[in-house]
């Protein structure tokens, strides 16, 4: 059997969520389909790569895990002939990876650390690849991007922490331009953490501070007030398909880390609460479809490719759409919303490691590397002259 490597953990504010979509679903469907050898490699939140079996179970990291991991001695990993793992011990065995399945949210996973790795690792993984990864985990950046190709995005101010130190007078009136109520953001964060809505200028500048206390850049943006926020799920490489629009029913007007995954109490285990949702959204056909096509509009301009998400927000009132963020990693790969669409766990796995090999295979004819005489040109004292 190949070797599936699933990595999770992570030096992120989203460790704990990465430890669930490694399980529900990644390894608990590729276990089920016995088609694979799962290896589980686990990063610390010290940034130390760990492997045992043991970390198949999810059970594995429910409690204090770390006088397990005090006994295990670190991963070594070789690049010489693709991706290897070299497990510890006097003899040092190697094990060659035959694909990746990355699940590591946030900073130096989703971000395109992991991706970047992986690609001068030369071998396929699952999800967006590099460039795609870095540009979405901006939420500025993206909103940028997309606005200069003539997709609606809400109003909006950023800057970085040194900004503000430097001048923060010169960026709240930069922000005072924008309608209130706001919102502030860690740009780089998913999972909703640290993220506020202010309502009077006495609650901005506490809520710049958190943001920032999380992330090098933040920014502020204008409120849709008749809001319905919705999010659509796509797979694919050069022609994506769209789940279903998902409706979220949060009952606070910001829909927080507990809300998104804690509030639904059982029923959140699987990872994202499902209870918080309408699948398929009640918004009518006509919005659904301008969704559905924005969606796999705003997936071709960011160079996505395997999996992404990309969330919207409706003004209720003009039925404006305005795309919010996307998201190249969803929490446990949004298979509740896949289900509803008619694909299964064990088919999006499987799919989605098709795709990674497709576009690994396609990559290959590309031409990395360029041969010139500028060495032997190039002046300078000879040695032994």
């Amino acid at each position: 059997m190949r070797n599936v490597a699933v990595i999770f953990g992570g030096r992120s504010a989203e460790h704990d969520v990465s430890i669930i979509t490694a399980h529900i679903p990644v390894i608990e469907t590729l276990l089920a389909g016995r088609k694979y050898d799962v290896v589980p490699i686990y990063i610390s939140r010290a940034g130390v790569w760990y492997s045992d079996s043991a970390m198949n179970n999810l059970e594995y990291f429910k409690e204090d895990f770390e006088p397990k991991l005090r006994r295990l001695k670190p991963l070594q990993l070789s690049f010489e002939k693709g991706l290897e793992i070299i497990e510890p011990g006097i003899f040092g065995k190697k094990k060659k990876i035959d694909i990746v399945f990355p699940t590591m949210h946030g900073t130096y996973g989703e971000d395109g650390s992991l991706p970047g790795l992986l690609r001068m690792a030369n071998v396929p993984f699952v999800g967006c690849d590099l460039s795609a990864s870095a540009v979405a985990m901006d939420k500025a950046f993206t909103k940028q991007i997309l606005s200069a190709e003539g997709i609606l995005v809400v109003p909006f101010v950023w800057f970085t922490k040194s900004e503000w130190e430097a001048d923060n007078k010169r960026i709240l009136e930069q922000i005072a331009r924008l309608k209130s109520p706001r919102f502030v953001k860690p740009v780089h964060l998913g999972s909703s953490i640290a993220i506020t809505k202010v309502k009077s200028e006495a609650e901005l500048v506490n809520a710049i501070e958190v943001a920032l206390h999380y992330d090098d850049k933040a920014l502020v943006e204008e409120s849709v007030e008749d809001l319905i926020e919705v999010t659509l799920p796509i797979i694919g490489n050069n022609e994506p398909r769209a789940a279903e629009v998902e409706h979220a029913l949060n009952k606070t007007e910001v829909f927080d880390f507990n809300e998104k995954y804690l509030s639904g109490g059982k029923k959140s285990v699987g990872g994202v609460n499902r209870a918080y949702s309408e699948i398929p959204a009640n918004i009518g056909e006509e919005v659904t479809s301008k969704v559905k096509e924005m969606g796999k509009q705003v997936y071709r301009i960011l160079g996505c490719t395997g999996i992404a998400r990309v969330d919207f927000l409706i003004d209720g009132k003009t039925k404006k759409i305005f795309v919010n963020e996307v998201n190249t990693l969803p929490g446990s790969l949004y298979h509740h919303n896949w289900r509803k669409a008619g694909v299964s766990n064990m088919e999006l796995i499987e799919e989605l490691i098709r795709l990674a090999e497709e576009r690994f295979a396609s990559q290959k004819n590309t031409t990395f590397t360029f041969k010139s005489d500028i060495l032997k040109k190039v002046g300078g004292p000879k040695i032994g002259a």
